[in-house]
């Protein structure tokens, strides 16, 4: 979907408004992606002239097509992953190679393609093996190694990654509830709020070890966030009521500088971890070299 054109330099901007706070999406911009979308239109290219063909080369026809949808959605859904993985800072390599996959995908139906066209010979074989070449040549791979996890507790990280997950959830149904209020600044006001909660789930994930202290900031404030969020968007549809919208918008400020001093509080804490490990080990170098 579009993404309508709002900041400080649209006609929508105005004087005085709260400049974005620290913007880490969930879903980064994937690079490429038109690729893919070119990939699901070529498709057409086998299922259009199959209806007019014998009834076994139109189900060839079908299926050639039928894969390369496949191919095109997984490799959307592989750059998707390969996004986010690059975004953040401990990530591990994606369970499925979706673009491998969707690689393999684009050679079976230009294979069947070939059939269709020259019957059983060389050239199929040859078609699949240029059309998976070229598919890793314009998406490339998936991500193959995990990022950032040497010498991390992979318990921690994983309790660390269900409730980022989750908290990921409250900010996905803000921001579709916020469409319901059919007001673009109230869009952007929630797509503010979610940036400056990214960069405390970043914090965490960074060190798994303050989870703990940050629970509460990623699920309980982040719920009252979202049920807030949705009577505003029923309630501001109905009635523009001014009040409750300064309401609305005092909270989420209010819970932006909450998730910004937790992070510096975080921040602070690894600091001082990190002055007391170096002192410790001072202290043991001093006594092995008397």
């Amino acid at each position: 979907m579009a993404q309508r054109f709002g900041g400080k330099y649209s006609p929508q901007g105005r004087a005085g408004a709260p400049t974005a706070g620290p913007t880490t999406s969930a879903d980064p911009a994937p690079r490429g992606m038109w690729r893919a979308n070119l990939l699901f239109l070529s498709a057409f290219a086998f299922l259009f002239p199959a209806f007019g063909d014998a009834p076994d080369a139109m189900l060839m026809g079908l299926a050639a097509g039928g894969l390369l949808i496949l191919s095109a959605w997984l490799a959307r859904e592989g750059l998707r992953a390969r996004a986010a993985w690059e975004a953040r800072k401990l990530a591990r390599r994606p369970a499925f190679p979706r673009l491998l996959f969707s690689a393999a995908a684009c050679g079976a139906a230009l294979f069947v393609g070939g059939i269709i066209a020259h019957g059983m010979s060389l050239y199929p074989v040859l078609y699949a093996l240029a059309g998976a070449a070229l598919h890793l040549g314009a998406f490339g791979l998936d991500p193959l190694s995990d990022k950032g996890m040497e010498g991390i507790d992979r318990f921690q990280t994983d309790r660390v990654a269900r409730a980022v997950d989750e908290a990921e959830k409250h900010l996905s149904a803000m921001k579709d509830a916020i469409l319901r209020a059919n007001d673009r600044k109230a869009e952007a006001r929630v797509e503010q709020f979610a940036g400056s909660a990214r960069a405390l789930f970043r914090q965490v994930e960074s060190d798994p070890g303050d989870l703990t202290a940050a629970r509460k900031y990623l699920s309980v404030y982040l719920m009252g966030a979202r049920d807030a969020t949705v009577k505003f968007a029923d309630h501001w549809a109905q009635t523009r009521d001014a009040q409750a919208r300064a309401d609305w918008e005092s909270l989420l400020t209010d819970l932006e500088t909450t998730f910004a001093d937790r992070s510096k509080a975080l921040l602070a804490n690894d600091r001082t971890d990190l002055d007391i490990e170096i002192s410790v080990l001072r202290d043991r170098l001093k006594m092995e070299t008397r």
